[in-house]
């Protein structure tokens, strides 16, 4: 019922601004600028995320800049401090380190710029004076992120219901946030099933850490297959894609797929393929909308219809999508791969939204909710 009530929504809002075409021609006006500082805007999430990027900038009338920090902590501050000075009034991030964002607020303060996060988020438990730093800041408007904890312990579950039982890890970078809400996920589903299965034990190796190069996913692959030769399930975390593709081509030529099943987070454009000839178990992703949602918020900040950041910490969180098989990724190819899964007139809409609104958005996207827009 709420995914119709929002398609109900954003049809109506959508009827309005193209009788109005209000958004279009106030941001034009105004030449709004958005920085995005990003770790890399060339793989495979960071293209899909500038896809749709570009396609909401270029709908709301509002020029776009990139920097790309491949998540390096000194470039990810500097990122923002260039996008700054470049005139953006607003700047989305993907920062590597929730430390890293102390230094973002303060740039973004001291420039009078709109600041939020994507992919990322600041624990108030694990760095309560940066949670106090953004809370109290009247320019950090808030993050979109997943739950990646729950995504960890989903992919896991898959792994140990095919019957994985020895289990290698890769990791990105040592620290970053949402690879450590990920890895407590991974062991949060190996304890479950060991605690339940004491008969029929799985193992978790440590981490081997890839960076975010395809290179490095083969190193840490290579790695944990000639130090483990029964090793059965390889787990690449994340980085943007680059390193699944390193681990992929790296048991293909030890002549192991099918042998080893493989599971991570970033969807593949030729996930499809791979699900069917068995190089790859399962995903999760198609959450690159995820910068989409920081995006509007920044933009209705720079235009006024958000106000009141000071003092409160706004969150969103944003759905994963998963996929086990050939038949679940054909429905998102359709959807999401082959064509955007909001049309210009819907960002449009979009970026009229109310806050409340806005998060309620984000929560309902799914293959049904952009398939059921499309069919109108």
């Amino acid at each position: 019922m709420k995914k119709k009530i929002i398609s109900l929504l954003i049809s109506a809002v959508l009827v309005i601004s193209m009788l109005a075409s209000t958004a279009l021609v106030t941001s034009a006006e105004e030449n709004i600028k958005i920085g995005v500082s990003i770790w890399s805007s060339t793989d495979v999430l960071g293209s899909q995320c500038k896809r749709i990027l570009d396609e909401a900038a270029s709908a709301l009338g509002v020029e776009v800049i990139y920097v790309d920090q491949g998540h390096v902590s000194e470039q990810v501050t500097a990122s923002v401090e260039t996008l700054a000075a470049a005139g953006c009034q607003g700047i989305i991030i993907c920062n590597s380190a929730s430390s890293e964002m102390a230094s973002s607020i303060a740039t973004a303060q001291a420039n009078g710029v709109y600041l939020a996060q994507f992919f990322r988020y600041i624990n108030e438990e694990s760095d309560p004076d940066v949670y106090a730093l953004a809370t109290a800041s009247p320019y950090y408007v808030g993050a979109v992120h997943e739950n990646e904890p729950e995504n960890g312990e989903t992919l896991m579950n898959i792994l140990l219901d095919k019957g994985c039982r020895d289990i290698g890890l890769i990791g990105w970078e040592q620290g970053d946030a949402t690879w450590l809400g990920r890895w407590e996920g991974y062991q949060a589903g190996l304890d479950a099933w060991n605690a339940a299965h004491p008969d029929d034990l799985a193992v978790l190796s440590e981490p081997q850490y890839a960076g975010t190069t395809s290179e490095g996913g083969a190193k840490a692959a290579n790695a944990l297959m000639s130090a483990d030769p029964g090793i059965d399930a390889l787990i690449p975390a994340g980085g943007g894609g680059e390193p699944l593709l390193g681990t992929l081509s790296a048991v293909e030529a030890a002549g192991k797929v099918g042998q080893i099943s493989v599971v991570s987070t970033d969807f593949l454009p030729d996930l499809g393929e791979r699900l069917a000839n068995g190089s790859m178990t399962g995903e999760s992703g198609g959450h690159y909308c995820d910068p989409l949602i920081a995006f509007m918020m920044v933009y209705n900040a720079i235009t006024g219809n958000y106000t009141g950041f000071e003092g409160v910490y706004n969150e969103v969180l944003f759905p994963y999508l998963y996929v086990a098989s050939t038949e679940d990724y054909a429905a998102y190819e359709k959807y999401f791969v082959d064509q955007l899964p909001y049309t210009k007139e819907e960002l449009v809409a979009m970026s009229q939204l109310s806050f409340e609104e806005l998060k309620e958005t984000a929560a309902n996207i799914s293959i049904e909710d952009a398939a059921a827009r499309a069919a109108k």
